[in-house]
């Protein structure tokens, strides 16, 4: 059944706007388009109410076990074919819309990725907003050793500056939205080390020299300094992780609006064992939580743009769990609420490349918002999905109901 957008309208009620607060406001749309935003009397059966955009989560991995129950990581997407897999990509792209993340970034997409993407602007299915990259990485790297050796079925890895060149060709075919590319090894990977090269200048370069003639974002892994630095001289659109960016680094980045997806609460919960993982893979959490604990709140306060990015599997990080990263990023980057909310909203789209488009809350956006208790720009603590009462995505309401 195709879920038609349908109009609404709140009347009264205090709205955040994906910059500023503009006190008491009806907000308008029809279908999945914002028509007015205009002042309003207060209506004081929702002075404990507010709306803010949807939020953006510009890291997610929608790939795994979406199900009761538990499955494993690593195994679960080996055994499970396609067609099985598509099913969970999906309902764990819904959980997240009705959690409030309207706008998804897959990292390591593929067909199935973007075969729920189109279903979702298709109508087919009420769910978020969701861009896929597809992976242009090498034999051995770290998007390579997610799957053991000895298991042959594997995703492509690019061994050349050509074959680089050709797979970023190959996800342009598919609808791809941009690509990710590695600059370090990874804390998940298999035998992997977070200091090891991740593929040749050369490779780098004409990855990113592909992507950005076909208008395609790339998105550099990199857990160490020297990724970072790869990255900023090679010229990527955006960092992920960003474990190793030290002070000398700090200039470019501000400078060129670099943004740094941070992703901080998977660390944490890896490096301090409450998730099930390897040893392998707490030990390298540890080492980088380390790092980036030195740095990052300096490198906050200096400006740097960190955005909402959790890399969120749905197996450590769950899909809603980014409520509580957004308020971790507050307290490591020392922001005032509204600043991290920016970073969640508005900024976060700017990133993704969907500038004037969603993130913010205005005519002729998107319609995605949130209702919710509080009001999180001032007191950032009530972000939290049991405070949700309603989410609107693509002008579908998702979760909850509206007030009256």
């Amino acid at each position: 059944m195709i879920t038609t957008p349908s109009s609404g309208r709140i009347a009264g009620i205090a709205v955040w706007d994906g910059q500023r607060a503009l006190g008491a406001t009806s907000i308008t749309w029809d279908g999945d388009r914002i028509t007015a935003v205009e002042a309003a009397a207060m209506d004081s059966g929702l002075s404990g109410f507010s709306v803010i955009p949807g939020l953006i989560d510009t890291h997610v991995h929608l790939g795994g076990y979406a199900g009761t129950g538990r499955a494993d990581f690593s195994s679960w997407p080996l055994i499970t074919p396609p067609e099985e897999r598509s099913l969970h990509v999906a309902a764990n792209a819904r959980k997240a819309a009705a959690a409030g993340i309207t706008t998804l970034r897959d990292l390591a997409g593929d067909e199935i990725q973007l075969a729920a993407a189109r279903a979702f602007d298709a109508g087919l299915l009420p769910g978020p907003r969701l861009l896929v990259h597809g992976q242009v990485g090498m034999t051995a790297g770290h998007g390579d050793l997610f799957v053991p050796p000895h298991y042959k079925i594997r995703g492509p890895v690019a061994d050349s500056p050509d074959e680089c060149r050709k797979l970023v060709r190959q996800w342009a075919r598919e609808g791809a939205t941009g690509v990710k590319i590695y600059t370090s090894g990874g804390v998940l990977s298999i035998g992997d080390k977070v200091g090891w090269r991740n593929q040749t200048l050369a490779e780098i370069r004409t990855t990113i020299d592909e992507a950005h003639a076909l208008g395609m974002l790339v998105a550099a892994h990199t857990h160490s300094t020297e990724g970072v630095q790869i990255a900023l001289d090679e010229g990527v659109d955006s960092i992920e992780h960003g474990t190793g960016i030290m002070p000398s680094q700090w200039e470019a980045l501000t400078s060129r609006n670099i943004p740094v997806a941070p992703t901080l609460l998977i660390n944490d919960l890896i490096a301090a064992g409450e998730v099930p993982v390897s040893e392998e893979a707490q030990e390298k959490a540890k080492t980088v939580v380390a790092e980036r604990d030195a740095q990052f709140t300096e490198a906050g306060r200096a400006g740097v743009r960190f955005v909402l990015g959790t890399d969120a599997n749905g197996a450590m990080v769950k899909f809603g769990d980014q409520h509580q990263e957004i308020r971790m990023m507050a307290e490591k980057f020392d922001w005032t609420p509204e600043r991290a909310l920016i970073a969640s909203t508005s900024d976060a789209a700017a990133a993704v490349g969907l500038a004037g488009r969603v993130g913010s809350l205005a005519e002729g956006f998107g319609a995605d918002l949130l209702v919710i208790k509080g009001r999180p720009w001032e007191d950032i603590d009530v972000l939290r999905p049991e405070n949700l009462v309603a989410v609107v995505s693509r002008g579908v309401l998702v979760a909850g109901s509206l007030p009256s």
